[in-house]
Parts: structure tokens; C-alpha cells; sequence
């Protein structure tokens, strides 16, 4: 495995669509679902097992990489799993980014989980609201960012927003005029304390699929979990 010192993470928003326009020289561009249509110089396609193939790119280069379940759950199951995380794409490329490709920067943009009442809703049109659908995981995506920044922080990765308008994502923003800003300073003490509930709930499947064994979970415990990340900072 080579490591990946600058990591570009692309998601669908309507956003999405300037990343075309970034000069910055990436190590790895990490494409989600139908985000591989950006830009043809991606490195890793990341898509969960139900995208349908008929909306795989046509021709897969050499240096380009399909990344599945097969791949992407292991490396989720070590930080702790899909309801800790959030079990939408953003996240899980995230965190599949941070432990296969051990970064020491990672942007984001077009994933800002943001879905406007009227116009586009991701950049080619209007699709399903993923990170909203009703889910034991992402009762508060402000916690799941919140996690994602500290474990971002805890392998020394500097986690940031190149988006400029509306986001579920609490990363600091990057701009032209301020590129890479000192990441942002979180309670220890509550840290430790959604840490410590997340060992003592266990709740993790290793196959990923959560959702088939729901009555393993309380909804209340993952709202009080939830409300300790979100407090962080």
C-alpha cells in the first residue's frame, strides 16, 4: 500500500461540480457513486453494494480502484462501525480514506448532506436524500462529523471543507484565502466519555449490515451517545 498524502473526497451535491476547477495536486481523488463523472482522473470509486451497475463508468483505467463492502467494511468495523460512523457514503469514504490510505490531509467537497426544498439537489439533478432517510445511524450527522474530525485528529490527518455554502459537516472551511487552518480544538474529557459508552454498548456487526438485526440496538442509547459528540466542540 502507498500512502496517500492529500486525499480529495467528492460526493454529489451540486457543489460537487467545482472540483473541477481545484489546481491543487492531489494524491488520491476518492469519487463517490455517480461522483466518478467529475473528474477522469479519480483514483478510487467508493459505492455501496446496491449502486447499480449500470451506472458503473464504462472503462476502469489502470491506475483507478473499485472499492466495495469488500473493502470498505473492515476498515469501518475498526473505528468502530456503521452506527458509530454513520452508515452514509460520505462517511464511510471518509473513514475508508483515513484507514487504507493514512492521509495527512483529507477535503471534502459535495458532501455537505444539504438538500435545498426547491432546485438541485446533487449535481446531476435531483436524487434520493441518502443521509436523511430514517436511520438509527444518522439521527445526528453534527455527532458522526463530530467523530469523523476526532478521529481524523487522532492519526494526526487535518480534516476540511472546500464547499462554501450550507453543510452537515463540521470541519473547518477551506478557501483560497485560507487554505489549511489549525484544526479545531475538542473536549478530551467527552471524547473519552463517547469512547468509553461506545466499548460498553458493542455495537457492532462485523458484516456491516446493521439494519438486519435492529432489535440488537437501543435508539435512546445512540441519542444520548450522539448528544456527547455532538457537545465535543
Amino acid at each position: 500500500m502507498v500512502f496517500k498524502k492529500n486525499v480529495l473526497i467528492i460526493g454529489s451535491g451540486p457543489n460537487a461540480l467545482k472540483a473541477t476547477e481545484l489546481e491543487t495536486a492531489f494524491d488520491a481523488i476518492v469519487v463517490i457513486n455517480n461522483a466518478w463523472q467529475i473528474r477522469p482522473d479519480w483514483t478510487h470509486l467508493v459505492f455501496p453494494f446496491d449502486f447499480p451497475q449500470e451506472k458503473w463508468p464504462k472503462e476502469i483505467k489502470f491506475s483507478q480502484t473499485i472499492i466495495t463492502e469488500k473493502e470498505f467494511v473492515p476498515i469501518q468495523n475498526k473505528y468502530g462501525g456503521f452506527i458509530y460512523a454513520g452508515a452514509t457514503m460520505a462517511f464511510t469514504a471518509g473513514y475508508w480514506a483515513l484507514g487504507a490510505l493514512k492521509p495527512s490531509h483529507i477535503s471534502f467537497i459535495g458532501c455537505d448532506m444539504h438538500y435545498p426544498k426547491f432546485g438541485k439537489t446533487h449535481f446531476y439533478g435531483t436524487g434520493t436524500a441518502d443521509p436523511l432517510r430514517e436511520d438509527i445511524s444518522l439521527m445526528s450527522l453534527k455527532a458522526k462529523s463530530n467523530r469523523f474530525l476526532h478521529m481524523c485528529q487522532n492519526e494526526n490527518c487535518l480534516v476540511g471543507n472546500l464547499s462554501d455554502g450550507p453543510s452537515k459537516l463540521t470541519f473547518p472551511r477551506i478557501t483560497k484565502e485560507k487554505s489549511w487552518l489549525k484544526s479545531p480544538s475538542l473536549n478530551q474529557d467527552l471524547i473519552s466519555e463517547a469512547l468509553d459508552r461506545e466499548r460498553e454498548l458493542d455495537y457492532l456487526d462485523e458484516t456491516g449490515r446493521y439494519w438486519q438485526n435492529l432489535e440488537k440496538y437501543d435508539t435512546e442509547e445512540i441519542r444520548k451517545l450522539d448528544d456527547i459528540w455532538e457537545r465535543i466542540f
